[in-house]
């Protein structure tokens, strides 16, 4: 089974923009509302992939991904979406022994900022850089599934 073994962090400032050194837009939309799996489909650049990652808030989880044809992924994000799609822009940022995937929110979810790193165990040892804030990887509002369905913008309404 592939697993994905993650932490999200809220992002304190704009000091990591110095520091990145790739960047990429993003645009996913989701298949499925509830059940005990999200499956997404993203366009990233020129590339589309098929995600489907178990349902559950936490650090580690079940994920698939699969490379789908650039035109299937934009007919499906136009015709089959079960909410707005999330737009986001990635940036890669070196920090210590990891990179740091931090994602910049457009539309409903602008002006939200939230920093990512994937470790390769559970237990292994990850040095955050001054401008990450608060973790939020056990909230489930901050999942980009959760966004889909409670935009950003709408949490102080």
């Amino acid at each position: 089974m592939a697993t994905e073994i993650e932490h999200k962090f809220l992002v304190r400032n704009d000091d990591w923009r110095a520091q990145a050194y790739a960047s990429r837009d993003f645009q996913q939309g989701y298949l499925c509302g509830d059940g005990p799996a999200s499956v997404r489909v993203r366009i990233e650049g020129e590339q589309a992939n098929l995600n489907i990652k178990a349902a559950r808030v936490g650090t580690t989880r079940a994920e698939y991904e699969y490379e789908i044809p650039l035109a299937e992924a934009r007919e499906m994000l136009a015709t089959l979406c079960v909410a707005p799609p999330v737009l986001k822009t990635r940036h890669w940022v070196a920090h210590g022994a990891h990179t740091w995937e931090v994602d910049v929110f457009g539309g409903e979810n602008a002006p939200l900022v939230v920093a990512e790193i994937e470790l390769s165990h559970v237990d292994e040892d990850f040095e955050c850089p001054d401008w990450v804030g608060a973790e939020v990887t056990h909230d489930k509002r901050y999942y980009n599934h959760a966004l889909a369905f409670a935009p950003y913008s709408q949490w102080g309404a």
